[in-house]
């Protein structure tokens, strides 16, 4: 009888580590069969786009760059179509600085954006981290033992889920905030929008940006 109870008891908490495992790490996947995804970037062009000031936004070889321009100034990609419950997973490489951030359910008049950042930044500087523009500021930053996972110059894996007032993000596979603010749960749709910061010397390489709506 003891016999039977402690293989019952092995086989429940194994069913129950993998699948709270599995709950846990539901890292978008291209590999997923409900085919739901839809690619934002057709590799070609800017359609499904709007350019938001004078920096510089242009397709090379199947990549999406932005690179600062002579004003030196913020500039924003915002996509025409607006969302609000969402996955996102895309690839960027930093070439120069790499000052940048993926904007979700946010607006934009001119160059000044309302909304929330899913931040990408040079290292040691909390890339997949939850910032407010014209707001609070910094919501949530990375774990200091997570500033590693970020490859300068090399390709990264960007993915976050959006779901009411919860924001996940993961790098390289690597969760990095799971995040509930009462704040982001108010708000309506919302344009993504590609960011280059102001400052001058930023270049940066984006790609395979697909999106799936929940």
């Amino acid at each position: 009888m003891k016999k039977h109870l402690l293989l019952i008891t092995f086989a429940f908490s194994t069913f129950s580590f993998l699948f709270f495992s599995s709950f846990e790490y539901n890292l978008p996947d291209s590999e997923n069969s409900d085919n739901n995804w839809v690619s934002l970037f057709n590799g070609s062009d800017l359609t499904g786009w709007k350019i938001h000031g004078t920096e510089k936004w242009y397709v090379e070889k199947g990549e999406l760059i932005c690179e600062s321009g002579p004003d030196e100034k913020y500039g924003y990609l915002a996509t025409e179509k607006k969302y609000r419950n969402f996955e996102l997973k895309l690839e960027f490489k930093q070439e120069s600085d790499g000052n940048s951030g993926v904007f979700f359910r946010s607006s934009l008049e001119g160059t000044r954006i309302s909304g929330w950042q899913v931040e990408v930044a040079p290292p040691g500087h909390d890339t997949g981290g939850i910032y407010e523009s014209y707001g609070r500021g910094w919501l949530i930053k990375i774990p200091e033992d997570k500033e590693t996972v970020l490859k300068m110059g090399e390709w990264n894996e960007l993915c976050f889920k959006v779901i009411d007032d919860r924001v996940i993000t993961w790098l390289n596979g690597i969760k990095m905030v799971d995040f509930e603010d009462e704040k982001i749960g108010e708000a309506g749709e919302g344009v993504i929008a590609l960011q280059i910061h102001s400052g001058g010397g930023i270049k940066i390489r984006w790609r395979n940006i697909q999106l799936k709506e929940i």
